[in-house]
């Protein structure tokens, strides 16, 4: 029987409930593996007591960057982590957008302003401003043109936390088609969900957002399927990712483009998907089998 441990983090007024984790441990222990959820900064824990350690709600660690990747190359050596370390860093930094748009994938244009570079902002059309290490809208803004002075606060708050600041066109079509979430899990397509637009004209940057707002279930399109795939594919060094989730949405042209590639911790919606629950079951159980160390004769 393996041992899996469920990374999560501590509970608090600024994060969300894990309601997957009741439902994986159920599923595990019916598949036959032992899974306990675990907070990722218990320094009571001994990560190589577990054959498997998979990353679901650490949903804090945006706050605590460079911790949390210190963390999982520590967990990594452990015991077998997922998704690894090295995908940990390289995305917990959405500078990876720009390593995508390298490799040809359709992504929502970016750039990059970091702590002691002048603020450029657009002055024709609708923006966002928010950081590179950021989960559930933290710290996310949108802004008119005539709202700069606001939005310069903004960077000037940002750069003072050491962050460094991504400032995106807003998407027009998100008000009206949303984005699509499509989530893999073994490599294999699981589910895809639809949510609402995070964020609202005029909703302050640091007031906590609602992140999954109108989440119902969804049919990728062939289109949609083709560009998350092509992410997938432009990771760096093709590692083996145990889960992933993919977030489009529709560009000026009506096609699909890559919003975020979340590799590290991603909401799997599962409470809502009840009919993946076994398959993500069963794809832990087999990785923690693969973890195990080999019997002593």
């Amino acid at each position: 029987m393996p041992r899996i441990a469920l990374v999560t983090c501590r509970p608090g007024p600024e994060v969300s409930v894990d309601r997957d984790l009741p439902l994986l441990i159920e599923a595990l222990a019916a598949g036959g593996a032992e899974a306990v959820a675990v907070e990722w900064d218990d320094p009571a824990v001994d990560w190589a007591g577990f054959d498997l350690a998979v990353i679901r709600s650490t949903w804090d660690y945006s706050w605590r960057a460079a911790e949390f990747v210190a963390w999982a190359e520590a967990c990594g050596k452990a015991t077998r982590l997922a998704n690894p370390a090295d995908v940990v860093r390289w995305n917990t930094d959405k500078r990876y957008l720009g390593e995508l748009a390298a490799a040809g994938v359709p992504t929502v244009p970016t750039c990059y302003t970091a702590p002691g570079e002048p603020a450029d902002l657009p002055d024709d059309h609708e923006y966002v401003v928010k950081p590179t290490s950021g989960a559930g809208a933290r710290y996310a803004a949108r802004y008119l043109p005539e709202e700069r002075e606001t939005a310069v606060r903004h960077l000037a708050r940002l750069h003072e936390e050491g962050l460094t600041a991504m400032v995106q066109p807003f998407v027009r079509s998100i008000d009206t088609a949303g984005e699509r979430a499509l989530q893999f899990f073994g490599g294999r397509l699981l589910h895809a969900s639809r949510k609402g637009a995070v964020l609202a004209p005029g909703t302050p940057y640091d007031e906590r957002k609602v992140a999954h707002p109108g989440l119902e279930v969804w049919e990728p399109t062939d289109a949609e399927l083709a560009v998350a795939e092509r992410a997938l594919a432009a990771v760096p060094d093709a590692p083996d990712l145990l889960y992933a989730r993919v977030d489009l949405v529709d560009g000026e042209d009506g096609e699909p483009r890559v919003m975020e590639l979340e590799l590290v911790e991603p909401n799997l919606f599962l409470s809502l998907h009840r009919g993946s629950v076994a398959r993500v079951a069963e794809a832990m159980v087999a990785a923690g089998n693969a973890g195990k160390a080999p019997a002593q004769s």
